[in-house]
């Protein structure tokens, strides 16, 4: 898959965001504690990744009612869905300056029935020629994704077969979508009928 990267200044995959505040001391001090555990870059965002994917639980594995969105919302309460820990991750990756941007996918049933869009990020990783994407979204039985630069390790290998695809963009800030989806609802509930089902 082509990856389209919006913006050519990579700054903008380093800004600070309502959803992605990586500017909040709470965000700050768990990016210094895995930084001070690894000491390089790439160690930083395996570790970032690791932490954001075993650490802090998929709502929707684990039942929480509580709906996140931004990033240090997400990692002081440990919960969220796939966008809410995409925002987390990315934040904790700016925060010591590694270039992250959030994707998305069109996710369906085995039947390709209800589909949703699935949240994750790509990052560019100091000396990186190219993005290289990951999900911290959380595995589970029959979900085995790991931090790999080389070969995608992704969580749902798309089946265009059923309707599902990648979409190629690197947004710097959440997909206005994703991100009403998550302001608007006061439970998980509510946001499991307030998903988007395209982009």
């Amino acid at each position: 898959m082509e990856i389209i990267q919006e913006h050519s200044d990579l700054s903008a995959y380093l800004a600070v965001d309502e959803a992605v505040d990586h500017d909040h001391p709470y965000v700050r001090e768990t990016a210094d504690a895995l930084w001070t555990a690894t000491g390089d870059a790439l160690g930083y965002a395996e570790a970032a990744f690791e932490f954001v994917r075993d650490a802090v639980a998929h709502s929707g594995d684990s039942g929480d009612d509580r709906v996140t969105w931004r990033a240090s919302d997400v990692l002081s309460t440990r919960t969220g869905i796939c966008y809410a820990k995409a925002h987390a991750f990315a934040a904790l990756l700016r925060a010591r300056g590694i270039p992250a941007a959030l994707c998305y996918q069109r996710l369906t049933e085995d039947d390709g029935s209800d589909p949703v869009v699935h949240g994750l990020v790509a990052l560019k990783p100091p000396g990186a020629d190219r993005w290289s994407r990951v999900d911290p979204r959380g595995n589970k039985p029959g979900v085995d994704a790991r931090f790999s630069l080389d070969r995608e390790r992704l969580a749902f290998p798309v089946r265009p077969e059923l309707g599902e695809c990648d979409y190629p963009a690197l947004h710097a800030a959440p997909h206005p979508r994703a991100l009403r989806a998550l302001q608007e609802s006061a439970d998980r509930r509510e946001l499991w009928r307030n998903l988007p089902t395209a982009l």
